[in-house]
């Protein structure tokens, strides 16, 4: 992940262009809440860009705290949060680093698309600092795109996009190596989803941390 990469494309294009952004939350996020399987309680959004899964979420009357480490995308953030009326916490910090700036524990964390912007080198850092900040029988969902993926070339695991970012296309073995030292994993799965330019496959996870 390069975060002055990031930085920069909050800072220079349309928020309408940029392929993560949406300002509805996706489905599957929806159906967690909408089961019952996720219900208001303390709440973070790793890598939540301009805020708006986290919006959603306060606005539902959990408490939600936004983490991301582009400056630009946490000041959109903080401007849609005011905008809607919504009581959100947005903090700028390194994922890939010790997390000093998050004093709260969680009892349900997510990222949405973003561990394929985490190469494998990175990985067993980031996951180490979801298990940190989450407290013993907290939910870890996340969703990020499978190697079957059609988009992008599709073939190869580390893939260019249209705005010269570069992904790394993950396995379910993968998922489950990397999160099975601290997490159960309740659900392990490929699902399509959509996207603003297409549809996607992705590896679905959703754990219980021990």
């Amino acid at each position: 992940m390069k975060y002055a990469d990031i930085d920069r494309i909050y800072q220079t294009l349309p928020l309408e262009t940029i392929p993560w952004y949406s300002e509805t939350p996706p489905d599957a996020l929806v159906q967690l809440v909408q089961e019952g399987i996720v219900r208001p309680c303390r709440a973070v959004d790793l890598g939540c860009g301009a805020g708006s899964y986290a919006i959603y979420l306060a606005g539902l009357g959990f408490d939600v705290t936004g983490v991301d480490s582009s400056p630009a995308a946490i000041r959109i953030a903080q401007e849609h949060a005011k905008k809607q009326g919504v009581r959100c916490r947005f903090i700028v910090a390194d994922l890939l680093g010790d997390l000093h700036e998050v004093t709260s524990t969680f009892d349900f964390a997510y990222d949405w698309e973003l561990l394929h912007h985490i190469f494998p080198e990175d990985r067993e850092t980031y996951i180490r600092n979801v298990h940190k900040i989450t407290r013993p029988g907290a939910l870890y969902f996340s969703v990020c795109f499978d190697e079957s993926d059609p988009q992008f070339g599709g073939t190869g695991k580390y893939r260019t996009t249209r705005i010269g970012t570069t992904l790394y296309f993950s396995s379910e073995t993968e998922i489950r190596d990397l999160t099975s030292p601290y997490f159960d994993i309740r659900e392990l799965r490929t699902v399509d989803i959509r996207s603003k330019f297409g549809p996607h496959r992705a590896v679905y996870l959703l754990a219980i941390r021990r």
